[in-house]
């Protein structure tokens, strides 16, 4: 029987995926505060956040490892703070 050989994940792969998967879970905050009927500003927020994170060149991990979250353009300190958390931890 001969081995199986795994490929290795391209590293531009794994960038779109974190960054991806944390966009898709502020989607889903943002689609979740709409439903509870929660105040516009917050929604927007995190839609906004979510379409930052999509267009990201860097790795989100990176960014949180580098300390320099808050250099992505429309994040402020709650949303850094989310995305730190989930980098670090895997939970919001």
């Amino acid at each position: 029987m001969t081995p199986t050989k795994y490929k290795a994940e391209h590293p531009s792969s794994r960038l779109e995926m974190k960054n991806e998967e944390i966009a898709s879970r502020f989607g889903e905050i943002a689609d979740m505060l709409d439903i509870l009927g929660e105040d516009t500003f917050r929604i927007l927020s995190y839609q906004r956040a979510a379409r930052q994170l999509e267009s990201l060149t860097e790795n989100v991990e990176d960014l949180v490892r580098e300390g320099r979250v808050d250099q992505i353009p429309g994040i402020g300190p709650a949303l850094g703070e989310k995305i730190t958390e989930y980098v670090t931890t895997g939970r919001i």
